[in-house]
């Protein structure tokens, strides 16, 4: 403690809202990581297998984890051989984008497995950049095919292609003046 104490007038609104602020922001940066679940079946057809493949290819893409459920019935429990043969394809198909977090395993009538995907960010969406103001102008320009402007050199700098829009501009308006009536 310091000697004297030392205390600091402040607006207890102000500092809540200042700490909610901060509560919100730190929330937006956190990466909400999801566990999408695929069930296969023992019996399950090649084209029915590729397609809830390439669904998890789709997920591991995104940044989400995969459960992998392959539910048994019946009879299909005396030969939990053939589950450990469709989750082992599975793996050799997603293998190159996940790495396997939990190995197969049976637990009652189900086996389950759980995928990881390999990056540990999903990659983001590339936003387009708007034109600035000095492409804008240099835009305008290039299209006016009425005004009298001369071309402005690309190496020339923002306010060249300034004084030349403005000169452009003032003979424009020198053009369009009416001429004074002889008084005479």
């Amino acid at each position: 403690m310091a000697t004297p104490p030392v205390c600091r007038i402040m607006d207890y609104g102000k500092f809540r809202y200042e700490e909610s602020q901060k509560a919100k922001e730190s929330r937006m940066k956190t990466i909400q990581v999801s566990i999408k679940e695929v069930k296969f079946r023992p019996k399950i057809g090649k084209g029915d297998f590729d397609t809830k493949v390439r669904h998890m290819q789709e997920f591991l893409a995104e940044g989400h984890k995969v459960k992998v459920t392959l539910q048994f019935r019946g009879r299909e429990m005396a030969h939990p051989e053939l589950g450990s043969k469709i989750l082992d394809a599975v793996i050799e198909q997603v293998g190159s984008i996940a790495k396997v977090e939990a190995y197969a395993r049976l637990e009652g009538r189900n086996m389950t497995m759980v995928l990881a995907p390999e990056k540990k960010a999903p990659p983001k969406k590339e936003r387009t950049e708007r034109p600035t103001a000095e492409s804008d102008s240099d835009a305008t320009m290039a299209t006016d095919d009425e005004s009298p402007v001369d071309e402005v050199p690309d190496d020339a700098t923002p306010t060249d292609a300034l004084e030349a829009e403005v000169a452009a501009a003032e003979v424009t308006a020198v053009e369009a003046a009416p001429e004074p009536a002889d008084p005479a």
